[in-house]
């Protein structure tokens, strides 16, 4: 019996997600549009994720570098370090670890901060005074992360790539030209282009997951706790599943 309303639970929570994003749709194309706001989030949320994304993506490069090399070395097969490095990188390590980091930091940061302006009235507050809260707290936070995540990715994949570089440069002696040349010729448009491309749907559930949670928070410091956790747990789930998606189309289209 618990299960089967848990599982009730999760469909309605599926249903409601579906409700506020086409809500969503609808005010992002009305007037006025929060630009100033827009522009604020987009600061905020970049500079409150460039340092932990930069050390994360450089011990990514770092550690893939060292645990694959000596195995590499036993089939005498080091020069293929950078390619291997660069499209596992590009194509799947480094958006998808990334945007689980952002999950982890941002989801949750605009869950406890809706889900507290929600529990001391301030978005009531907003609605009595003729401000659409959703249009200023919502569309906008959503646009943010769907723009910041893609961004942040690419910045990531570099310094992952500078962080191989680094363990080959030290222990095989390679030269910074010559690896960033076999990197180059590794990579094709069909890795970066769909990698690229499900980053924004990856920034855009983060930012609907959390700014959900929070604009629907229950009342009380728990309910703050709780929309904060559960928008984590929640984007991070839905990561996998875009993902999955993201992965199998793009193959369907490459076989094509």
């Amino acid at each position: 019996m618990l299960k089967i309303l848990h599982i009730e639970t999760f469909f309605i929570e599926i249903g409601e997600l579906t409700f506020f994003s086409r809500r969503f749709f609808k005010e992002l194309f009305k007037k006025p549009f929060e630009f100033n706001e827009f522009l604020k989030q987009c600061f905020y949320i970049g500079n409150r994720s460039l340092l932990l994304v930069g050390v994360t993506a450089f011990i990514i490069g770092l550690v893939i570098t060292l645990q694959t090399r000596p195995t590499l070395e036993e089939f005498g097969a080091e020069s293929w370090m950078p390619s291997m490095v660069s499209i596992s990188i590009i194509r799947e390590i480094g958006p998808v670890i990334i945007a689980l980091t952002f999950a982890g930091r941002i989801a949750s940061g605009i869950g406890a901060e809706l889900g507290s302006m929600r529990v001391t009235e301030q978005i009531d507050a907003m609605e009595v005074s003729g401000t659409n809260p959703f249009k200023f707290l919502v569309v906008t936070r959503i646009l943010a992360t769907t723009l910041m995540l893609p961004l942040l990715v690419i910045l990531g994949d570099t310094i992952a790539l500078y962080g191989s570089y680094l363990i080959e440069h030290l222990k095989g002696d390679v030269s910074f030209q010559l690896y960033f040349n076999k990197v180059f010729n590794a990579l094709e448009f069909g890795d970066i282009i769909p990698a690229t491309i499900k980053t924004f749907f990856f920034g855009f559930a983060i930012g609907l997951v959390g700014t959900f949670k929070g604009y629907y928070c229950s009342k009380g410091t728990v309910g703050v706790g709780s929309a904060a956790n559960s928008a984590v747990v929640f984007s991070s789930m839905l990561l996998f599943i875009i993902d999955f998606i993201a992965v199998f189309v793009t193959d369907l289209f490459f076989e094509i």
